[in-house]
This record gives C-alpha cells, structure tokens and sequence, in this order.
C-alpha cells in the first residue's frame, strides 16, 4: 500500500476517536509495558493470568522437595542456607499472587484452584528429594532452568511481572551457585558421596529438561505469548539455551550428564541431545508423577492449618480500618 493512500491530516484537524485496541497493538509494537489500567484484550489478561498464577505456584509448591531436608542437613551451615531458600521461594510466590491480583484475580481463588487442580505448577515439583545431593543438582538444574526461562521475563509486556522477576532473578541465580557450590564441595569428598551426586544428576536430568513445556509444535500458548511479547522464547530456544550453559558447566564439576546423543554440533553452533520422554511429561502433569498427589496434600493442609492466621490478619485489618475512619490513635 503506498503512503499516499493514508495523507496525514491536515493542520487543525481534531483527533478521531481513541482505539484502545490499537493503543494497545501499538503498545506491544513499540516493545514498550501494559500496565493495569490499561485496556488490554480479554484474552491478553487470561493468559497472564493462567502464567502468573502457574508461576506463583509453582514457587509455592516447590519449597517442599528441598523444605524436606532442612532438619536432616549435614550441617548448621548447610541448614540456614537451606532455610534461607525455601524463605526466598515463598516470598517469589507472594510477588507473584500480588501481580496476579493487579489483573484482578483474586488470591484466595487462585490457592483454591492449585489445591482442586484446576491449575497446574511446574512438573519438576512431582518429583522426590533422596538424598542430600538432590537439593544440590536442584539449585544447580532447576534453578538454572528458572534463570534461562525467567530472564528474558524480566522484559515481558506486562510492567507488574516484569518488575516483580527483577528481583525473583536474581535471588535465582544466588540459589543456582549455592547448588552448584554444594554439588563441587561433595565431588571432593568420598567415593559415595561422588556417586550420590551423579545418581542425583541422572535422576534429575530429563526432567529439567521437561521444565521449559513440550516441544514448540506442541504448545499451543507459545505463539500468542511471542506475539503479545509475555514470552521472548520459545520452549525449545529456552531448551537449547539451558544445554548449552549446562554441559560445560557439568565437565568442570566432573559428573556425566544421562545423554548418549549429547555432543557439540559446530555447524549449528550448539549441542545435539536426546529427546526427552513427553508421554512422561503428560503424566505428571495430569497428576500422576511420583509426588503429585502428597505435594497438593501438604498444600491443603497447610491451607487448612493456616486458616486461623487468614482469619486474625482478616480481623485486624477491619479493626484498623474503623479505627483509622474514626480518627481513632493507638
């Protein structure tokens, strides 16, 4: 179309109406955030809604495969260490509930849902914890799969989530080189302590591959999250990514990674691996992993526990919302 066919507008000329839809396309063009007051698509705030919610999740979720081992720790160190990042996950799942509500969800909606499995988490959560060198191969495979999936996060279209994975990153990639420092303190240790770590690393492998989503042919939220810029990359670009940084890291610390096919491929300019086992994958995050169903167990009973916390924090805020309508001063 040649730009004569669209003359701009003669000087004076009032502006037409406003589109909020085109304001919107023109918003997520411009590479530039949505914020919460804006107009955005039903759809558009669905799929934040379902992501953000999932994430929340997933944090939440994902402090009890490490939580385990805190009182079973080799060490003092070793134990405030490990306190300190379950501490770290929760309040990632707080930011996270909190930038689901400014879409207007309601958080109490979303626990309701993660515990009658209307919404999903992570898969990598369904899996156990046993023994000690799991927390490690944890923080050094799942929370550097986080950090390959949730960098790029930090850009989203939405400002709420952006801004809240600022913070969730960096507290990431603390955990990433906690595991990676626990996994090299044991690899010059004994012998058994060198197997428990490739065990470890053979166990946990194909599922942190799994992490990023079914292949890209398979995910049918991808292409519009790419397209509304909540996602900058695809589940196999994350995948790929995550190999790449990972094989290296593996030879320093001197274990095998569980992959035949793993190799470099200099034409490509990256490493070659395996498939992972998607049917796998479609079970656990149906419900039928491992430790799918004592995950949402402990999360019910938590919620369940916690009740009287709800209702007392609920009582004082409605006692001092009279007292600061009445002019009332403690």
């Amino acid at each position: 179309m040649d730009i004569t066919d669209h003359p701009a507008p003669a000087p004076g000329t009032p502006p037409g109406p406003y589109d909020p839809e085109a304001a919107f396309e023109d918003t997520i063009a411009r590479d530039q955030r949505i914020e919460p007051r804006d107009w955005m698509p039903d759809a558009y705030r669905a799929t934040l809604v379902r992501q953000i919610a999932q994430h929340a999740h997933s944090e939440i979720i994902g402090m009890q495969p490490e939580g385990e081992w805190i009182t079973k720790a080799p060490s003092l160190r070793r134990k405030a260490i490990l306190f300190a990042k379950v501490q770290d996950e929760a309040g990632h799942g707080l930011y996270l509930y909190s930038a689901a509500e400014t879409l207007g969800a309601d958080r109490a909606d979303l626990t309701r849902r993660l515990i009658d499995g209307r919404q999903k988490y992570s898969s990598i959560f369904n899996y156990p914890t046993r023994t000690f060198a799991d927390v490690g191969v944890i923080g050094w495979f799942v929370d550097g799969a986080a950090i390959c999936n949730q960098v790029p996060l930090c850009r989203t279209s939405y400002g709420p989530y952006g801004r809240a994975m600022v913070r969730v990153c960096k507290e990431e990639s603390f955990h990433q080189r906690q595991g990676y420092e626990l996994l090299l303190t044991m690899m010059r240790g004994t012998d058994e302590q060198r197997a428990m770590v490739q065990d470890a690393v053979d166990r946990w492998w194909w599922p942190s591959l799994m992490m990023f989503g079914p292949p890209d042919a398979d995910s049918p939220n991808s292409a519009r999250s790419m397209a509304w810029r909540i996602k900058r990359h695809s589940n196999d670009q994350l995948r790929q990514r995550f190999v790449d940084m990972t094989v290296p890291q593996a030879e320093k610390l001197g274990v095998t990674l569980p992959d035949p096919e793993l190799r470099w491929n200099g034409e490509r300019g990256h490493h070659d691996f395996g498939t992972p086992d998607w049917e796998e994958l479609k079970r656990v995050v149906s419900g039928d992993g491992p430790c799918n169903a004592e995950r949402i167990a402990r999360r019910r009973a938590a919620h369940e526990e916690g009740a009287w916390v709800r209702e007392a924090a609920a009582s004082y805020a409605a006692e001092q919302a009279v007292r600061t309508r009445d002019g009332v001063t403690a």
